[in-house]
């Protein structure tokens, strides 16, 4: 949920950072959005947005830990509240401008990170239903984005990183037109694994297809999702394509969400140990 202000507890984020290497985590992926005072567009930040000079130190914070520092802007119409203004631009000369500053800034600031998440989930009329300004892009136009996106990332050496939901519904357009570059998380949040949900068949049909992937789990909603999600993954992708895994519990780093972020590194941890 969109806020004028940065929802940020520092002392939770010092407490996790900590954490995080005890858990057995050796990545961890930043979603910034507007929560930095970025120098090519500082009208984007919000309220406490940090500034670039934090941003850094906090980064070298997380490589000292052995913790390697991700980024992460999602770049979907159903998630771009974060562009401000620009978010009712997409798909324009200045979109793809203010695009590739951010894109590049942001690589510089990492200090060329292997990996870019670009987002680029749940863009669709359903998700965006409740929304008072919709935007959805599709066919070609969506494939025109993300590729754009993609090559803003590539052209610094970085790899592309994706959420892959598109492929549920699109999965002949996902083959035909999405790089084998760009590395793959498919999401599942439940504890069933039934094959007969589109979102459980796509880690195998991804891997079928040669696509690299990070698979995704959560205790948003699940408390067995993760360790299940590992399971599974590990039987069903070749050892060369699966890449890691991916946590995450989709709650703000804030006080009240303490428990819910403690729960997600312990079930890392659990998981690992198996």
């Amino acid at each position: 949920m969109y806020a004028p202000y940065l929802r940020c507890d520092e002392e939770l984020w010092d407490e996790l950072v900590d954490l995080m290497p005890r858990a057995g985590v050796n990545m961890v992926v930043i979603d910034l959005g507007d929560g930095v005072q970025y120098r090519s567009h500082p009208e984007i930040a919000v309220r406490g947005g940090w500034s670039t000079t934090k941003l850094k130190e906090q980064l070298e914070r997380l490589r000292d830990r052995g913790v390697e520092p991700i980024p992460k802007m999602n770049f979907s119409t159903a998630h771009d509240a974060w562009l401000g203004e620009y978010s009712r631009c997409v798909s324009t000369p200045q979109y793809y401008s203010v695009c590739r500053d951010l894109i590049e800034e942001v690589i510089e600031l990492f200090d060329e990170p292997r990996f870019f998440h670009l987002g680029m989930d749940e863009e669709t009329w359903e998700h965006q239903r409740h929304y008072a300004y919709a935007v959805v892009r599709q066919h070609e136009l969506w494939w025109n984005d993300l590729h754009f996106l993609v090559e803003q990332v590539e052209r610094h050496g970085v790899r592309a990183w994706i959420w892959s939901d598109y492929y549920w519904h699109h999965p002949e357009a996902f083959v035909k037109n999405m790089p084998r570059s760009v590395v793959q998380s498919n999401w599942y949040y439940g504890a069933e694994f039934d094959l007969q949900d589109a979102a459980v068949r796509a880690y195998l049909e991804l891997e079928q297809h040669g696509f690299e992937q990070i698979p995704t789990g959560s205790n948003w909603s699940s408390d067995v999702n993760f360790e299940r999600t590992v399971q599974f993954c590990r039987s069903a992708i070749a050892p060369e394509r699966l890449l890691g895994f991916l946590q995450t519990s989709w709650k703000p780093t804030l006080a009240q969400c303490r428990q819910k972020h403690l729960d997600a590194l312990q079930q890392i941890a659990h998981a690992r140990s198996r």
